[in-house]
This record gives C-alpha cells, sequence and structure tokens, in this order.
C-alpha cells in the first residue's frame, strides 16, 4: 500500500507522551511540512510559534481555558503534557487563514506520525484565545500584528497509543 495511505490510516490523536523531548531535525521536519502545505492563493499567512511543553504561557492558557468552561481539577492538560506545542495564526483580515491553518495542521500532524511521534490538533483553547485575554495571549505568543489563533498542535514520543477512528461511510458520503 501506498505510504502517504498507509500514515493517514495509522495516524490518531495522542494523548500521553514520554518526556524525551523532539529533535531539531524533527522538529525542522514538522515546521517545513506546516510551511509546505498549500494556502489560498499562495498568501502563506499563517504563522508558527513554538513553545516547549513547559513554557509558562501554556500554563495560563489551560487556567483560561478551564476557568472559562468552568472546569476543576481536570486530568491533565490540554496538551496532555506532550514536550512540544506548536500554536498556528493566521492574517485575521484574511477570510481564508482558518482554514489554510487546517491544511497546514494536518500536514504536521501526517508528518508527524510518519516520523512515528505522537500528536494531538488542539482546538479547545479557541475560548481561551479569542475571549477577554486575547490582546495578551496574543502578546505572549508573539502572534504577528493583525494575526489570531487558529488551531495548535502537540507533538511528543508516544507514551500511550490509541487505535485510529472509525467511521461510517454510508453515512458520511454521498455520491451525485
Amino acid at each position: 500500500m501506498n505510504k502517504v495511505i498507509e500514515t493517514i490510516k495509522e495516524r490518531s490523536s495522542t494523548r500521553g507522551y514520554t518526556a524525551e523531548p523532539l529533535t531539531q531535525e524533527e522538529l525542522n521536519i514538522l515546521l517545513h511540512a506546516g510551511l509546505q502545505a498549500p494556502t489560498a492563493a499562495n498568501r502563506q499567512e499563517i504563522h508558527f510559534t513554538v513553545l516547549s511543553g513547559s513554557h509558562p504561557i501554556l500554563q495560563e492558557l489551560e487556567e483560561e481555558k478551564n476557568r472559562l468552561r468552568q472546569i476543576t481539577n481536570p486530568p491533565h492538560n490540554f496538551y496532555y503534557e506532550a514536550p512540544t506545542v506548536v500554536v498556528i495564526s493566521a492574517d485575521s483580515t484574511y477570510k481564508w487563514g482558518t482554514l489554510d491553518a487546517g491544511i497546514a495542521v494536518e500536514n504536521m500532524a501526517l508528518a508527524a506520525e510518519s516520523l512515528g511521534l505522537g500528536n494531538l490538533i488542539i482546538g479547545c483553547i479557541l475560548d481561551a484565545m479569542s475571549g477577554d485575554k486575547k490582546a495578551y495571549f496574543s502578546d505572549a505568543l508573539k502572534l504577528p500584528p493583525s494575526y489570531e489563533y487558529k488551531i495548535a498542535i502537540a507533538f511528543g514520543h508516544k507514551a500511550v497509543t490509541k487505535e485510529p477512528h472509525t467511521y461510517d461511510a454510508e453515512a458520511q458520503i454521498t455520491i451525485l
């Protein structure tokens, strides 16, 4: 079977990581996979902010997410203690930025799977990133002017494995 199709079939969300950090080579491969994603009109307007899993702003985001969702004592943080988190932002004035960020994050997720790395695509901090503290978080994450959070992804070496999700093709596909 084709290696790309195999990788797509094998990829699942990782919700448990070892403490082993990514190598610089692994990180570069993942970032370049995101940069190589197509963007509408080839604007290449998406931006990647790389954080170590111990970066204090991640704890602040976790606390704000939990406050907004009224969650107390969660069993893990939103990135499941992964050693690396990448926040993807895009120009807020460009209507295709969200779509472009989604394409980039999928490229990165598949690249991670192909390297044997775990990954988790993260949307749950949207409220924290767009709420009362939007400007604070945007500044702390050094998002370019007029850029806003679109999606994030956590990376690391897998401490747990999970079967890829199942689907119901009959219910989810219409061919006209």
